[in-house]
């Protein structure tokens, strides 16, 4: 499939039941950061690991990042991933504006990704949440954090976070595209304002091909019948999946590898 030549950047999430590896999915992904696409100014990934978090980012193409060689050849297992591969539109080619970003609240890690361009986006930022980059990106996540907390006494139930997404992500998508993957290690949440799709993958497992690698992968000799395995993606990854396309301004949550809401 042809990748959309106005896609400024590209999102990688996983959400599974029981921890996995994303090795396969980061193999094709990874090929996007400057060989089969133009997104060359920089990528990240975050694992989270029970209350832990993984976090790399590197503003080499990653497709030839030592760092994204390591993740290659690292089979970390992980109930939530985020990634992205960066086509700069706002801030310059710097680690600080590589997402994903990282904050804590509430005692716990949460990662945000963003695939757009917001214009004249200046939100009021308190003392808490300050972007430490220059991408409306990074404002936008300081600004969702920042409007959560202030919705919520403590770590809001999942059906809870998504109410408050669910408003708060329009007001922000009014500047320009806004699809993102939000994560704090119990779901994730991803946004589409104009390319994302996902899909589930459960027992009978199949086999897949990469789309941008020539690399398959039989599912069913790596996972149990209790696996489910949640991808969203800004273009499918595989070229014989059943891709579900997001509609502009749909939020969908993902928990234990299926969609929730």
């Amino acid at each position: 499939m042809p990748h959309n030549a106005a896609t400024m950047c590209q999102l990688l999430g996983m959400n599974c039941n029981t921890p996995t590896d994303v090795t396969f999915s980061f193999s094709g992904f990874a090929q996007r950061g400057g060989r089969t696409d133009h997104h060359a100014d920089g990528w990240g990934i975050a694992f989270f690991e029970g209350r832990g978090l993984r976090h790399f980012v590197d503003h080499q193409p990653a497709f030839s990042s030592p760092v994204a060689e390591l993740i290659r050849r690292y089979p970390i297992k992980s109930r939530s991933v985020i990634a992205h591969i960066r086509k700069a539109t706002q801030g310059e080619i710097a680690l600080e504006n590589c997402h994903p970003f990282v904050r804590e609240l509430w005692g716990r890690y949460w990662v945000f990704a963003h695939n757009g361009d917001l214009k004249d986006f200046q939100p009021r930022l308190h003392a808490s949440f300050r972007p430490v980059g220059s991408t409306d990106s990074e404002r936008a996540f300081c600004w969702l954090m920042q409007e959560i907390w202030k919705s919520h006494a403590g770590v809001p139930s999942v059906a809870e976070l998504t109410l408050t997404l669910r408003e708060l992500a329009p007001q922000i998508a009014r500047h320009g595209p806004f699809n993102f993957l939000l994560s704090n290690g119990e779901a994730l949440w991803a946004h589409c304002s104009t390319n994302l799709f996902h899909v589930e993958r459960r027992h009978p497992f199949a086999h897949a091909q990469l789309a941008d690698e020539d690399l398959s992968i039989d599912f069913a000799r790596h996972t149990t019948p209790q696996d489910r395995v949640a991808v969203v993606v800004t273009a499918p990854l595989t070229t014989n999946e059943a891709w579900t396309q997001f509609q502009p301004g749909e939020l969908r949550v993902f928990v234990d590898g299926v969609a929730a809401g």
